[in-house]
Parts: structure tokens; C-alpha cells; sequence
């Protein structure tokens, strides 16, 4: 009997960024558009619902190193579909919610959904897959699902104003049954080669830095950027109101933040690849506070170019979250260690939506002050990290390039 022949690295790639793509759309991206709005029908106060969304973003961070420890040992594909079924199963309860027990039980089952599927597990899988090499593979999933706000934030504003909120909750509910689940199933691997442990010059025994740094440092830097990113994610089209865009204004300009991640994620892809991840992640934390400053001085007319600043550096900084523990402990137990340094980050974007909307509410527009300059504290305190030596990052360059 002919064996199966395995997907390409191509297919992988784009299925895996497919379906990131939909989880990220119909999950983390709809209270931006949505939660006001639900919170009106329910007629409850708006910070219960980001409230119960920060609880989902909570209980994410506390099952991380759980799912990683698992897709170590036995790889993503089964856990990354199923998580497109717990994912329609939380919008199915949130469709069908009539108050504020009903809200909180759809994001609990919503951040279990996430955390088996939002970038992390995905990274975890391919490094499962292509140990030290995964980082064109991650790379390439964060391009295509760079679009999802693109995508996810106008097409769910459609559906809202056509159908109404429950209708389009739904409809999310049924791409993740019918693209989501069967899409990460039939197309990624059962599990990567077992991972050998890391050879005399590579590894941690190849990174700059000592671990006792490297992991308290790199914990900080990625909280600090993922609450920009949650609030960014949760609040930026009322941001662009606050500073005196019109609504669809605002909408169209924080709907460039997708292409912008894209065109960041190309130039990490080529130009930056010549370098350490460190370097990558530095630049990336700075964009967002000369975007803000931009904010400030133009008002609505630099929404546009604020939103585009924030999109690029957050572009690079998700792929620093899958490239930088791979670059600097290697890949044995990336998964575990993954969802260790995501845990604190994970908390912190939990509350993120909340507190920045309580910030918002009083000081407007100002209110991007505050993550302005958390962006510059986590790009300064990566230089207490060294870069790899020169020649060993060209000889993984090298390798990821013959990988392709």
C-alpha cells in the first residue's frame, strides 16, 4: 500500500494561517466591533462585558503552559481543530446569551477556545514540526493571519448592521465548524519528528544572554507589548473616535493595522531575518509610541499613520513571541516554556480591555500616553539581552533558507 504523501510545507503554512485567521476574527477581534453593542441589548454596563472578556483572556493565560506541554508531546494537529469546535460552541452560547450569566459562561468556553488555538499553540506546533528551523514557518502563518483584523472587524460591522450582533456571531460559529476544524485537521501532520536534544553550540548553550535574565526579561517585554496589543485590539476604533475621527472613519483606519502587521511580517521575513530576533523586537516596540505621538500632535487626521505604526510594530512583536524563545533556548520543550513566558503577558492583556477603557474614559485620547510608554520601557529592556554571535545566525539563516 502507498504511503500518504505528507502536506508541503506551503500547505501547512497557508492552512495554519487560514485557520489563525478565523479564530482570531471570531474571538479576540469582536468585543472591538461587537461588545458595546451586546452590552446595550443585555442591558448591562459595558465594563461587565470587557469585564467577562478579560476573564476568557484570564483563563487562556492560566491553561497556556498546559497546552504547550501537550503539543510537545504529541504534537498540534488534534488540539488545534478541536479548538475551532470549543470556539463555536462559546459564540453558539454567546448568541444565545440573555443577560450577564449567560455572557460570562460563552467567554469562559471562548478562553478555553483561545487558548487551545491563538498563535501560541500554533507556533508550538511547528516547532514541533521543524524544531530550530520553525522560524520561516512562523513567519508565514503570522503574514497570512496578519489580515485578521482586516478581514474580521469590517465584516463583522456588515453583518451587525445588516442582521444584527446574535446573527453575526453566529455566522462565526459556523466558519470555525465548516472551514476552522476540518481545514486543521486533514492538513497538518499528527505529529513532527521527535525533537533531539540540542547539540554541543546550540541551544541555550548558543545563547548570548544567561537564563536567569533572559526569561524574566523576555516575560516583561512580551506583557508590556500584549497589553498595547489587547488594548489596541479592544479599543482602538474608539481611540480613532476619541481623537475626532468620525466612526467609519476610524473603522477604515484601524483597519489598516492588519496590512500593515503583513508588510512588517515581509520585512522580518527578508531584510530582518539577516538579524537576531532581538533586533527585530526592539524596533517593533518603538513604532508604537511614535505612532502615538503622532496621535496626539494630528488628532484624526494621523489616525491613519498612527494606526499603521501600531499594526507594523505589532506585526513583528508576534512573531518575536514565537522566534525569540526558539532563537534563544532552542527548540526541546518550546512548547512548555512558550506558555510559561506567555503567562504573564496573558494575565496582563486579560485586563487590558478593562483597565484601558476605565484610562480611556477619562483622559480620552490621552489615554494612549499609557501605552506609548509601556512600548519604550519593553524595547529598552532588551538590551540588557545579547544578539547570538554573527556567524551561527547565518548558519541558521542559511538553513532556513534551504529549508523553504
Amino acid at each position: 500500500m502507498k504511503a500518504r504523501t505528507p502536506p508541503s510545507r506551503v500547505r501547512i503554512i497557508t492552512a495554519m494561517g487560514a485557520t489563525q485567521t478565523i479564530a482570531w476574527a471570531s474571538s479576540y477581534y469582536l468585543p472591538a466591533i461587537l461588545g458595546a453593542v451586546i452590552a446595550t441589548s443585555l442591558h448591562l454596563p459595558q465594563s461587565d462585558f470587557f469585564g467577562a472578556f478579560s476573564g476568557a483572556l484570564l483563563l487562556a493565560a492560566i491553561l497556556g503552559p498546559t497546552v504547550g506541554r501537550l503539543i510537545d508531546r504529541f504534537g498540534g494537529r488534534a488540539l488545534l481543530a478541536l479548538s475551532h469546535l470549543v470556539i463555536a460552541s462559546g459564540l453558539f452560547l454567546l448568541a444565545a446569551a440573555q443577560g450577564l450569566a449567560g455572557l460570562v459562561a460563552a467567554w469562559a468556553v471562548l478562553g478555553l477556545g483561545m487558548a487551545m488555538s491563538l498563535y501560541d499553540p500554533a507556533f508550538a506546533a511547528l516547532t514541533r514540526l521543524y524544531g530550530e528551523k520553525a522560524r520561516v514557518p512562523i513567519t508565514g502563518i503570522t503574514l497570512i493571519a496578519g489580515f485578521a483584523s482586516t478581514i474580521g472587524w469590517p465584516l463583522t460591522a456588515a453583518l451587525l448592521h445588516a442582521v444584527g450582533w446574535r446573527e453575526a456571531v453566529l455566522f462565526w460559529a459556523a466558519v470555525n465548524l465548516v472551514a476552522g476544524m476540518p481545514v486543521n485537521w486533514f492538513l497538518i501532520p499528527a505529529v513532527g519528528a521527535p525533537l533531539a536534544r540540542p547539540q554541543s553550540g546550540e541551544g541555550l548553550a548558543r545563547s548570548g544572554p544567561e537564563p536567569r535574565w533572559a526569561m524574566p526579561v523576555l516575560a516583561y517585554y512580551f506583557a508590556a507589548t500584549w497589553f498595547v496589543t489587547g488594548a489596541m485590539a479592544a479599543h482602538l476604533p474608539r481611540l480613532l473616535e476619541r481623537a475626532g475621527a468620525s466612526e467609519g472613519a476610524a473603522i477604515l483606519a484601524a483597519s489598516l493595522v492588519g496590512p500593515a502587521q503583513v508588510l512588517a511580517r515581509l520585512l522580518e521575513l527578508g531584510f530582518l531575518r539577516r538579524f537576531h530576533p532581538l533586533v527585530s523586537a526592539r524596533l517593533a516596540a518603538g513604532l508604537h509610541p511614535f505612532g502615538a505621538a503622532v496621535l496626539l500632535f494630528f488628532g484624526a487626521r494621523g489616525a491613519a499613520l498612527f494606526a499603521l505604526l501600531h499594526g507594523a510594530g505589532n506585526g513583528i512583536v508576534t512573531i518575536a513571541k514565537g522566534t525569540l524563545p526558539l532563537a534563544l533556548f532552542g527548540a526541546k520543550g518550546y512548547g512548555r516554556r512558550n506558555g510559561v513566558l506567555g503567562a504573564p503577558a496573558r494575565v496582563i492583556q486579560a485586563f487590558a480591555p478593562l483597565l484601558f477603557g476605565l484610562v480611556m474614559r477619562r483622559f480620552g485620547a490621552d489615554a494612549v500616553v499609557l501605552t506609548a510608554a509601556l512600548s519604550l520601557s519593553a524595547s529598552f529592556s532588551l538590551f540588557l539581552l545579547r544578539a547570538r554571535a554573527p556567524a551561527l545566525l547565518e548558519e541558521r539563516r542559511m538553513g532556513e533558507t534551504r529549508s523553504l
